[in-house]
C-alpha cells in the first residue's frame, strides 16, 4: 500500500486536486448572487491559486490547460454578471487574464528549473561514473605500485645479501681446501661470524620493515624514556669519542606511545648521529612539548647529507654507509607513521655542521591514524 505522503505527491492526485478547486470556485461563483460584489471579487481572486499551482507543478502546459478549463466553467457566471454589473465583470475578466498570465509565467520558470535540475542530475551521474572509474584506476595504480615496490624490495634485498654470501662462500672455500695458515683460518672464521651477523641484522631489519607489529600504546614519561635511550647509546658514543648532551624541558607531560618502539626510533637516530659525528664532536638531544604535540630532536655534527640524497634517506635499502643495511630509517619512518606522527630532517643551519632529525607525536590519540601517509620533510636552511 502506498503511503499517504506518496499519494499526496503523485501527479494524478495533484491534477485532480487542482481540477476540483477550479470546479468548486466555478460552482460557488455561479451560486453567489450577482449583487454580492465583494464575495464575487473574493472568489475570482481565489482563481489565482489553481493557476499558480498548475504552473509550478505541471509547467506552462499544465497552467494553460487549467486556464482554459477555468474559463469554460466561468463563462456562464461572467455572462450573467455582465448584464447586471458590466464594469465589475470587466474587472473580473482583466483579473482572470492577469492571473492566467502569472500562472503561465510560473509554469515557464518551473519548466526551466526542472530542465536545469535534470541537467544537474545528469552531470552528477556522469561525475559519479567518472569518480567510480577514477577510484578503480587509483586502486589499480596502488596495486601496481605495491607490486613494483615489492619487486624493488626483493631486488634490493637480493643485492644486499649477495655481498655477505660471497664473503662467506670465499672464507668457507679457503677452509674447505685445508691449506690455510692459522692466521688465515682465524681470519676466515672472523669473516664467517661477521658476515653471518650482518645477514642476520639485514633480515631482522627487513622483517621489521616488511611486517611491522602494531603499537601497544601505554602512558609513558618522555624524560625517563629519553634517559634510558641515552644510557644505551653511551657506550657507542664513548667508543666514537662523541659527547651526548640532553637539553630537555624540566617538565614533559605523559604521552601514550609504544615505549619500546619509540626507544628503537630514538636509539637508531642517536647511533646514526654518533657515527656521523665521530671524533671529538657532540650529539644534542632536545625535547619539549607544545599544547598538543611532543617533539624530540637529535642533532649531530657530521658532514651532513648531500642535497640529492636528502629525499631518499627514508627509502628502504638506501644508505650512505659502507656497512649499512639501508633499513634503519625506513623502519623509523614506519614506526612514526603508525603512531600518527611526523619525522623531518634538516641541515643545522648556516655556519654549523651536521643534520637535525625531528620527530613529533600528538598527545591526542584521536588525531592519530595508524599507517596514515607519513609527512616526511627534508628542509634545507
Amino acid at each position: 500500500m502506498p503511503s499517504a505522503r506518496s499519494r499526496l505527491s503523485s501527479p494524478r492526485f495533484q491534477a485532480t486536486s487542482i481540477a476540483v478547486l477550479v470546479v468548486a470556485l466555478a460552482v460557488f461563483t455561479w451560486m453567489t448572487p450577482p449583487h454580492a460584489v465583494v464575495l464575487h471579487n473574493i472568489l475570482h481572486h481565489l482563481n489565482f491559486l489553481p493557476f499558480m499551482l498548475a504552473g509550478m507543478l505541471f509547467g506552462w502546459r499544465g497552467a494553460l490547460k487549467t486556464v482554459v478549463f477555468a474559463a469554460v466553467l466561468q463563462i456562464p457566471s461572467l455572462e450573467r454578471h455582465w448584464h447586471s454589473a458590466p464594469l465589475d465583470a470587466q474587472d473580473q475578466v482583466v483579473e482572470l487574464s492577469i492571473f492566467s498570465a502569472a500562472g503561465l509565467i510560473a509554469g515557464v520558470l518551473a519548466d526551466r528549473e526542472r530542465l536545469q535540475r535534470k541537467r544537474v542530475e545528469a552531470t552528477q551521474l556522469e561525475m559519479e561514473g567518472v569518480y567510480t572509474e577514477l577510484r578503480a584506476n587509483i586502486q589499480q595504480m596502488k596495486k601496481t605500485e605495491r607490486l613494483t615496490a615489492a619487486g624493488q624490495l626483493a631486488a634490493s634485498l637480493a643485492h644486499e645479501i649477495r655481498n655477505p654470501l660471497a664473503s662467506i662462500s670465499g672464507a668457507a672455500g679457503i677452509l674447505a681446501r685445508g691449506q690455510a695458515t692459522l692466521a688465515n683460518r682465524e681470519e676466515c672464521l672472523d669473516i664467517l661470524m661477521r658476515e653471518s651477523q650482518r645477514l642476520n641484522k639485514l633480515l631482522t631489519n627487513f622483517l621489521d620493515f616488511a611486517r611491522p607489529r602494531l603499537p601497544r600504546f601505554q602512558k609513558t614519561e618522555p624524560i625517563s624514556l629519553i634517559n634510558a635511550v641515552v644510557a644505551l647509546a653511551q657506550h657507542s658514543a664513548v667508543g666514537h669519542q662523541v659527547t651526548l648532551r640532553e637539553e630537555m624541558s624540566s617538565r614533559l607531560r605523559e604521552i601514550e606511545v609504544d615505549a619500546e618502539q619509540i626507544k628503537q626510533v630514538l636509539l637508531n637516530l642517536i647511533l646514526n648521529a654518533v657515527q656521523a659525528t665521530e671524533g671529538a664532536g657532540m650529539v644534542v638531544i632536545r625535547s619539549a612539548d607544545s599544547q598538543d604535540r611532543w617533539w624530540v630532536e637529535v642533532c649531530d655534527e657530521g658532514s651532513g647529507i648531500l642535497p640529492e640524497d636528502v629525499d631518499r634517506i627514508f627509502d628502504p635499502f638506501f644508505t650512505t654507509k659502507d656497512n649499512g643495511t639501508g633499513l634503519g630509517l625506513a623502519v623509523v619512518a614506519n614506526i612514526i607513521a603508525q603512531h600518527g606522527g611526523e619525522i623531518r630532517c634538516r641541515e643545522n643551519g648556516e655556519g654549523q655542521r651536521g643534520m637535525t632529525f625531528r620527530i613529533e607525536l600528538p598527545f591526542d590519540r584521536s588525531q592519530r591514524v595508524a599507517g596514515k601517509p607519513l609527512r616526511r620533510e627534508a628542509v634545507t636552511l
